[in-house]
């Protein structure tokens, strides 16, 4: 049988489980998928990372261009991260008709219109499984499992860090910092945390997503993005009394023509399933017009979840033809899309007020007089002659809350408004 030889750039964490699957499984795929897949090169900057995992030196290639230029080679997997030189590096093997396996999402967010057309023009393909929710195979459900489903909402939790520090802040009742402490310690969060807690990754997944979801491109740049540093300790306990978790959400929506877009912080009830999704792993919540809700779970991140995924987009390429976007894949919201900015939620508003009479009766008459509906409302003393009043209103225009808060925060009683977070 024919050896099917392959590439990988890139030797780290992920690239790295790639090869041990690839090595250590290969009779069985080889049993399997009846393909006998070899790992010819694998690019890095030195023979370093190779000789840490005993991998034979003599597998070691300095040059993209080289490894372009190798006929033998039929599939590069892409596992440097970053925009460059991973796009560069990609575009060269794609324009050399060979396919390629990334597990970027970054990259996939920002580029992947540039990149499909190159490897549509030179009959090859761009496999990305691995770029969303690690080993969990989302990606391959929204492309070959929904054809008769149009979906209509996606809720994710598919940023492992964030999910692992809300997770601890609940669990502990610890602050955020203490939190974020921690996960970078045991390597959830990097030294610099902006990506995860800001959420800058999750807005690259979910643009992935949620254009695979509703075959329309929904540019990275399009999404209202939130992350996790304003989340206190005091909005996990209120959470608590309340009977919600807290959790990172990324949300696509689409009604028609209209397109949600968002990542954010967001109440959780606690009889949702995705309530109960801790630590660092990762679930993404469907909703199909007739097969209802389904929930994909699993580890987000890691060695062995993001290889296996990788391996699974190795083993299709090699059996069988690419697939292309069935939708315009230009980087650009399409002219008939409107992209919802006033979108409608419940919110959960924590308020510092001097504890006065009637102050609570002034800023729930700011809310009503700005269509805000309020659901329930707690007043606790605080100190020095102060009070927290929290709010739950029911659902509401996005503007409308925001033009309430803004008037409230106006009012001689308010010191400020201390947190706002959307509830699901």
């Amino acid at each position: 049988m024919k050896k099917r030889k392959i590439a990988i750039m890139g030797l780290g964490t992920v690239g790295g489980g790639a090869y041990d699957i690839l090595t250590r499984n290969r009779d069985y795929i080889l049993k399997t998928q009846g393909l006998d897949i070899e790992v010819k090169y694998i690019l890095d900057r030195d023979v370093t990372p190779l000789e840490k995992r005993g991998i034979p030196v003599s597998l070691w290639c300095a040059s993209a261009d080289a490894l372009a230029a190798d006929p033998e080679v039929e599939l590069v997997i892409e596992t440097m991260g970053g925009v460059e030189p991973a796009k560069t590096f990609i575009s060269k093997m794609l324009s050399a008709g060979k396919s390629v396996v990334t597990a970027n999402k970054e990259l996939l967010a920002k580029s992947w219109h540039e990149l499909e057309p190159i490897a549509k023009a030179h009959g090859c393909g761009l496999y990305f499984e691995a770029s969303c929710v690690g080993g969990v195979p989302v990606i391959r459900a929204l492309g070959e499992s929904f054809q008769g489903d149009k979906v209509q909402a996606i809720y994710g939790i598919i940023n492992g860090t964030t999910n692992y520090i809300l997770s601890k802040m609940s669990r502990d009742g610890c602050d955020y910092a203490t939190a974020l402490s921690d996960a970078q310690r045991l390597g959830y969060a990097e030294a610099n945390p902006s990506s995860d807690v800001d959420g800058y990754d999750a807005a690259y997944k979910l643009s992935i997503l949620a254009s695979l979801a509703f075959h329309t491109c929904v540019p990275y740049g399009s999404i209202y993005r939130e992350g996790i540093s304003g989340v206190s300790a005091r909005d996990i306990e209120n959470a608590h009394e309340l009977g919600y978790e807290i959790k990172l959400l990324a949300i696509g929506k689409r009604d028609g023509n209209n397109i949600e877009a968002r990542v954010h912080p967001a109440f959780v009830a606690r009889d949702h399933a995705l309530s109960s999704v801790s630590g660092a792993f990762n679930a993404v919540y469907l909703q199909g017009d007739y097969v209802g809700n389904l929930m994909f779970y699993g580890a987000g991140a890691g060695a062995a979840p993001t290889g296996s995924a990788i391996v699974s987009d190795v083993v299709k390429a090699l059996g069988g033809s690419p697939k292309y976007c069935d939708f315009d894949n230009n980087g650009k919201l399409d002219k008939n899309i409107n992209l919802v900015g006033d979108f409608v939620s419940g919110y959960y508003i924590d308020i510092s007020v001097e504890d006065k009479p009637g102050v609570l009766s002034r800023i729930s008459t700011v809310l009503g007089e700005n269509n805000v509906s309020i659901k329930a409302a707690t007043q606790a003393p605080g100190d020095d002659g102060t009070a927290n009043v929290v709010f739950l209103t029911h659902r509401a225009g996005e503007k409308s809350v925001m033009r309430s808060l803004e008037s409230i925060g106006k009012l001689a009683s308010v010191i400020n408004v201390q947190s706002v977070i959307r509830v699901l």
